[in-house]
């Protein structure tokens, strides 16, 4: 029977995806479509929720903000492919060890940060707000609470 939704597969893809990986890894998993779109989805394995939740308050707490976000997880970052399937994923106990001794972003690429956003901002007509974004988020209550 033809399936309409692309989400049952990319579902069970994700499912397959994280039982691979270490338990505490917080996935990044882009799905790439023909038409040249994505849709991107976050997994968790064993205890990643939890601890990546614990991650993000902690990292709002000491005033950490998107571009240490960039940064840090660039750090502990392991890519691969599968196809058209993106995969970024994140072992979260260096990412809180890093939380913990409060890394930040080197100025250089901050202001590269700075930069790009600025450049948005002109493109679209928009103004930018003042400062870095807030810091994305590695757990579920973060990236999954809708923005203003």
């Amino acid at each position: 029977m033809p399936v309409t939704s692309r989400k049952p597969v990319e579902l069970a893809v994700i499912d397959s995806i994280a039982s691979q990986q270490e338990p505490e890894t917080f996935l990044w998993i882009v799905f790439y479509r023909p038409d040249g779109g994505a849709t991107i989805h976050h997994a968790w394995t064993g205890n990643g929720a939890v601890l990546g939740d614990r991650i993000d308050h902690l990292a709002l707490a000491m005033g950490l903000d998107c571009a240490d976000w960039l940064h840090i997880t660039d750090l502990h970052c392991q890519q691969s492919t599968r196809g058209r399937i993106a995969i970024s994923a994140y072992a979260l106990r260096p990412l809180l060890a890093d939380v913990q001794h409060v890394t930040r972003c080197p100025e250089l690429r901050r202001d590269g940060i700075r930069r790009v956003i600025a450049c948005a901002a002109e493109t679209t007509g928009q103004t930018p707000r003042p400062g870095i974004p807030r810091w994305t988020g590695v757990g579920p209550s973060l990236l999954n609470r809708r923005t203003p």
